[in-house]
């Protein structure tokens, strides 16, 4: 395809939703953050849009999810090491107002990480 082809076709695809926004992906680890987990929150009756803006106003908080079962959210949160994790925990999720406990799972080593999307073969049409 063309450049001034290829070009349109992003634009319209940016148009329609498909395409949000563009990103770098760097390189966690490198960067000082090597350390993962995911922390389960359980939030008071009628509080999960207050949490839900609270939680991912936090810089170490990378993905939150409302979630199914007997908790509220998931929240993917990236750490230096387990004390920089402690202090997240403790003194900004914790303080979060309407948290009433959290879990926390530390991940020992991924194998895939990723945001792609399966598009089952072809594009959506222009």
């Amino acid at each position: 395809m063309a450049a001034s082809a290829t070009h349109e076709r992003l634009r319209k695809l940016e148009r329609r939703g498909f395409i949000q926004g563009y990103e770098a992906v760097l390189n966690a680890r490198d960067l000082g953050y090597g350390l993962i987990a995911y922390c389960f929150v359980r939030t008071n009756e009628g509080a999960r849009d207050t949490v839900g803006n609270a939680l991912t106003a936090l810089e170490e908080v990378q993905e939150v999810h409302i979630v199914a079962g007997e908790d509220c959210y998931l929240a993917k949160v990236r750490a230096r090491d387990t004390a920089h994790l402690w202090r997240v925990l403790q003194d900004r999720i914790g303080s979060i107002a309407d948290v009433t406990t959290t879990r926390t799972t530390i991940v020992m080593q991924t194998f895939k990480e990723s945001q792609r999307v399966p598009l089952n073969g072809d594009a959506p049409a222009d």
